[in-house]
């Protein structure tokens, strides 16, 4: 009998509510004139109205009934902007849940014909089965036997240790009967195939079948169904990736067994039996194939929702990451690394990028090889900014209405209370230039004025500035803030400068773009709703200033040939060099630095190591973007 042939009378078995699937119920049926049928179907009934009755003595068994609502555990998948898959996220189980009508019949037939083939005959409990196993029980004093129907299985997997005693086999029994007076035979099926364990931390038929022969349930050939099938009573024994002889030994139990049923015939067994099968790769605890967004993902996960809900609850997660472009990113850090090492004492390169549009991150590098270290610098490590810090001061500066970029301050010897005792800023080199105004003082990354900038404005203006563009790392007002004296991310800045680029409009950062569960229901929709936090006149007026440094200031080394803003920053000691720019369509944080905090070298600055890895980085990002200019303060209202 072919499979298309059972399938068909299976479909014309739901269609009349009679007892579903397999030929050999209509078949046995004709022949004894529904006798054999009859008996078994009247034997099932006293049965299970006798262990009705026992079930009064197990008041403390679960109730069956809260199955209604179960939703097994379910494996977290991870993927990237454009739907490739990047990562899995599980508990114990790994499991993906699916229909029992995405399920491949073969499969089905394959299952039940090993663990109980009677399935649609009974009523949760096979008399001939339990009376066997319990005449071989009796003799051998203790439970050698199991007898146990798919049903019996099921409840023994959801709510019952595994203890071989008789009181547990009865609390089986029961719970079976009481699960078939409120489910389905199928709703039980695709329970049961969801449920169990497949071997090597794999549960449920969908993900044994992406794991054992990476393809979906729905695809099961009856060969490979039959190995599936073959692994269930035990599946590390069994498995073909252990020992690939006694998995086709168990396959061709498996064959034989359909056969005797008359479900297959002996050459469809013959042919699945010598058909070649391709092994796919055991899919638990597999690496994630972008680790720095990954662990971003999950951090993000954990505080919406929390880490048991990430790992069981099945969720679908779309990135705001494009697998190709994140791979660039890290290529190009790596590249860079190789190039700097013979003049630096520098270990660890960081970068993170932000599209100011939507302020959906576009790439996080979170060091220069993951393997070798699997700490995220990129959103984990808080570094001193230095001068890359001056912009928060100058917006909130511009921000008052009271200073202009052509406004003039004072380059000169300045000493200032702070704690106990004096703090007297100095430039880097040393020196000073007198008056200028603001433009020139930040182009030339003049640290006297951006100090005495601070403390007119108010430290605290300029925290509240930091916190309005979403920077949430520690902050005081000390004097020295303004040069950058506190630990940042390079996510935090790239994020910050992002809202510069966008000329105020703001969104929190975010490498999520959608989670959905996984029926499709959203979760969480990070659609992008800017809001605007600047003003805008200000923030205009920002990034004229901070294009000068790339066209004449310490930042020359990041031009690439079209409109772009950015800002140096060196801490003292040389321990970490920045370069943070943008254009309208990209904002991306470059760090340099050691772990140990150990100087990388004399006279480095983040305006000959850094910038030109932002320059590098930026070249290939914005290869197929379009030239976009800022908008000139002109056409905003000043404060």
């Amino acid at each position: 009998m072919s499979s298309s042939t059972i399938q068909q009378k299976q479909d014309r078995e739901r269609k009349s509510d009679s007892p579903p699937i397999f030929g050999f119920v209509q078949g046995v049926a004709q022949v004894t004139g529904g006798t054999i049928l009859g008996i078994t179907m009247l034997t099932s009934s006293i049965v299970a109205g006798g262990l009705v009755g026992l079930a009064t003595s197990f008041r403390n068994l679960p109730d069956v009934r809260v199955l209604r609502g179960y939703v097994p555990t379910e494996t977290t998948y991870i993927y990237d902007i454009k739907g490739k898959p990047l990562a899995s996220l599980h508990g114990e189980a790994n499991r993906e849940v699916v229909k029992l009508q995405d399920i491949s019949p073969n499969l089905k037939r394959a299952v039940i014909a090993m663990e109980d083939s009677h399935f649609y005959l009974h009523h949760g409990v096979n008399p001939n089965s339990v009376g066997r196993a319990f005449l071989a029980n009796w003799k051998n004093k203790t439970v050698v036997e199991g007898g146990s129907t798919l049903t019996m299985q099921l409840v023994k997997n959801l709510f019952l240790n595994r203890e071989k005693k008789f009181s547990r086999k009865i609390a089986e029994a029961v719970l079976a009967v009481r699960l078939e007076q409120i489910f389905t035979k199928d709703q039980i099926l695709e329970m049961y195939l969801n449920q169990i364990y497949w071997g090597h931390n794999t549960y449920g038929i969908q993900t044994a079948a992406e794991s054992y022969f990476a393809k979906q349930a729905s695809e099961l050939n009856l060969a490979e169904s039959a190995m599936l099938a073959g692994l269930i009573q035990s599946p590390e024994e069994y498995s073909p990736f252990v020992n690939y002889k006694l998995a086709k030994a168990r396959q061709s139990i498996v064959l034989q067994r359909m056969v005797e049923l008359e479900w297959i015939t002996t050459q469809e067994a013959k042919a699945a039996q010598n058909q070649p099968l391709r092994l796919g790769e055991i899919t638990s605890w597999q690496t994630s194939e972008l680790p720095y967004i990954t662990e971003a993902v999950v951090t993000e996960l954990n505080e919406r929702f929390g880490r048991d809900t990430v790992l069981k609850g099945g969720m679908r997660v779309q990135t705001t990451v494009d697998y190709d472009f994140q791979r660039m990113a890290e290529k190009t850090v790596a590249r860079a690394h190789r190039n700097i090492r013979y003049r630096l004492r520098a270990d660890q390169i960081s970068l993170a990028a932000v599209d100011p549009r939507t302020h959906f991150v576009k790439a996080l590098v979170g060091g220069v090889s993951y393997d070798k270290s699997q700490f995220n610098r990129a959103i984990q490590s808080r570094r001193q900014p230095g001068s890359a810090f001056k912009p928060f001061v100058y917006y909130a500066a511009f921000a008052t209405g009271k200073y202009a970029p052509e406004s003039t301050v004072v380059d000169g010897p300045v000493s200032y209370r702070d704690g106990s005792g004096w703090y007297s800023p100095k430039n880097y080199g040393g020196g000073y230039a007198g008056a200028m105004s603001i433009r020139t003082a930040l182009v030339q990354s003049r640290n006297v004025p951006a100090v005495k900038l601070g403390r007119a404005v108010g430290l605290d203006k300029v925290i509240e500035v930091c916190r309005t563009l979403g920077i949430k790392s520690p902050m005081e007002p000390v004097t020295s803030l303004p040069l950058g004296a506190i630990g940042l991310t390079p996510l935090e800045m790239a994020g910050s400068y992002a809202t510069f680029a966008s000329n105020g409009w703001h969104s929190d950062p975010t490498v999520i773009v959608r989670v959905t569960d996984s029926q499709g229901n959203v979760l969480l929709d990070n659609t992008p709703k800017p809001r605007l936090v600047l003003d805008q006149w200000a923030a205009a007026s920002l990034n004229s200033v901070l294009q000068g440094v790339v066209t004449g200031g310490t930042g020359t080394a990041a031009q690439i040939g079209r409109p772009a803003a950015g800002k140096t920053g060196t801490t003292s000691s040389e321990r970490d060099v920045w370069f943070v720019g943008y254009v309208p369509q990209l904002s991306t944080a470059v760090w340099i630095g050691n772990d140990n905090y150990r100087p990388i070298g004399y006279g480095a600055t983040g305006g000959g190591f850094a910038a030109p890895i932002w320059r590098d980085f930026m070249s290939q990002a914005l290869k197929n973007e379009p030239v976009k200019y800022f908008e000139p303060a002109s056409n905003f209202k000043r404060p």
